[in-house]
This record gives C-alpha cells, sequence and structure tokens, in this order.
C-alpha cells in the first residue's frame, strides 16, 4: 500500500510538473508574440536591444518533453518554438534583409530547443509534417521571416484552441488576394511557392485547387490553369 501511494504521488508530481512547465512556456510565447509582433511583421529591432525574454523562454524548453500521443500540445509546442527560433535566428544576425541571407539558416544551423540539438527544417519536416500526416495546414502556421510566408500572429498557438488557429491562419491566407492571385476572366490562378515545394502536402484529397476551395470563401473555378509567382524572401520586420 505504501508502495502504490509513493508512485501515485510521484506521477502525480510529475503530471502536475510538466503542466505547470508547459503552461508556463505557452503563456510566456503568447506574451512575447503580443509584445513583438504587428500587423504580421516582427519588431527584430527591439528583440535584438534586449533578447533575455526571448531566451529565458527557449532556454525554458529544454525542460519540458512533450509526447506526439497529446497532438494539439505536442503540435502547439513545436510550432511556437519554430517560431521563436526563426525570430531568434534572425535577431542573432540582425540587421540582415533576409533569412536567405544567413548560410544555413534553415537546414545547418541547429538550436537548442525542447531536449534536442536541431535545425528548423528538422521541427518542420521530422517532428510535424513527418508526424501528422504532413498537414497543410502547418504551412500557414510556420513562419520563416521572410513576407512571402503567411503572416505571423500576435499570439501564441495554444493546445486547446490549435485546430481552429490553424483553420482560421489557412482561411485567411487562401482568402488573401496577394496570397492567391486569380485571374477569373482567363481561368487563371497563380499559387505561392510554398504550394509548389509541398505540393503533395496539398493533393493528399484532390488537387490544390480542391484544397483552396475548401477554405475559399470566392471559389477558384476548377479548371483554372495553375502557375507560381516567384517567393519573396525579404524580411518580414517592422517599419
Amino acid at each position: 500500500m505504501k508502495h502504490i501511494t509513493i508512485t501515485l504521488i510521484t506521477v502525480f508530481m510529475t503530471t502536475f510538473g510538466f503542466a505547470q512547465n508547459t503552461d508556463t512556456f505557452f503563456k510566456a510565447s503568447d506574451a512575447f508574440f503580443k509584445a513583438h509582433v504587428k500587423d504580421g511583421k516582427v519588431n527584430y529591432k527591439a528583440i535584438k536591444k534586449n533578447t533575455a525574454e526571448l531566451d529565458k523562454i527557449l532556454a525554458s524548453t529544454n525542460n519540458i518533453t512533450v509526447n506526439k500521443s497529446e497532438a494539439n500540445t505536442y503540435q502547439a509546442f513545436w510550432i511556437n518554438i519554430y517560431n521563436l527560433s526563426v525570430i531568434k535566428g534572425i535577431v542573432k544576425n540582425y540587421p540582415v534583409k533576409s533569412p536567405l541571407d544567413v548560410k544555413g539558416f534553415f537546414d545547418k544551423t541547429k538550436h537548442n530547443v525542447g531536449g534536442k540539438k536541431i535545425t528548423l527544417n528538422d521541427i518542420e519536416h521530422k517532428l510535424l509534417r513527418g508526424q501528422f500526416n504532413s498537414d497543410p495546414r502547418f504551412h500557414f502556421v510556420l513562419v520563416c521571416a521572410g513576407l512571402g510566408c503567411p503572416p505571423i500572429i500576435a499570439e501564441a498557438y495554444m493546445p486547446n484552441t490549435l485546430d481552429k488557429q490553424l483553420d482560421r491562419q489557412t482561411k485567411i491566407a487562401l482568402n488573401n488576394d496577394e496570397f492567391i492571385k486569380v485571374n477569373t476572366r482567363k481561368k487563371r490562378v497563380q499559387l505561392s511557392e510554398i504550394m509548389k515545394w509541398y505540393k503533395e502536402d496539398f493533393r493528399q484529397n484532390g488537387n490544390e485547387i480542391d484544397f483552396i476551395n475548401k477554405y475559399r470563401e470566392e471559389k477558384i473555378a476548377a479548371k483554372s490553369k495553375i502557375s507560381y509567382y516567384p517567393y519573396n524572401w525579404k524580411l518580414n520586420q517592422t517599419k
């Protein structure tokens, strides 16, 4: 009986500690994004002047373990880490005009986060797309610091609202005339190169237009000719 009691106490304390750590991370991340993001852009200059808050948040992730069986917590955790790590990578090299100005920004630079030393590409492709059937909505919430990306939001992604946030950001992008450029008269549509690079993600249940029309208010003609406009890698910084 004593052994059972001690075991139950240990499980309770572990679970309670995990919940406290994740709650603290999500709340701190939410406050950070609210303070430094506006209209889809990041105030890198202000963050560069004092990186303590960002450093503390990222360091705290190494004391947190998330399990993919808790899908919403796991996804929200790594989406936020990705966006925070992108900001950290830019701030570390600021001023820069584009993330591509930093050699190996996505595929070589390793970030010490979530108990791992990992690249941004690893987070996107191995921990998120690779674990969750390449959910195409990830492409509308993982923000690469370029203006061609869907806009970063002034809030953290949260486990209890994640699905709604994923849907919301997907709808915003796919109803934006700058992101999806439609010529109804000629039945032509220009798509972001994101939809070219990750074509297989958007063709899981049809083609790209089928996916777009699932979220778009003004539907695109099914037989529209598809082309892709150049990606804008210019930095998404506030003026």
